[in-house]
């Protein structure tokens, strides 16, 4: 499913109008952003947490050249689903 997909889903569910639920689904998006930016977890109840994980420096190699390289350390977004989502799928 991509995004416009999720909104007409949205939109058919909420009885929002598509305009409507693809302002809810932006807003929603940037909230989390903007809580994860600020290096804050969101944790949605019966959904899933979203947090920043921390990726160390490391090693690498380059597959065309087979030289090593240095990765540098970098920030992730991680999502970890909620127990009504892994009820759902299993």
């Amino acid at each position: 499913m991509n995004k416009s997909e999720l909104v007409s889903s949205i939109a058919a569910k909420s009885g929002l109008s598509k305009e409507a639920s693809k302002k809810a689904l932006d807003a929603t998006i940037d909230a989390i952003v903007g809580a994860l930016k600020a290096g804050d977890k969101v944790a949605l109840v019966g959904f899933g947490t979203f947090s920043v994980s921390k990726r160390a420096a490391r090693q690498g190699i380059n597959p065309a050249t087979k030289q090593a390289i240095k990765i540098a350390a970098k920030k992730v977004a991680k999502f970890k689903a909620g127990a009504d989502i892994d009820k759902a799928i299993n």
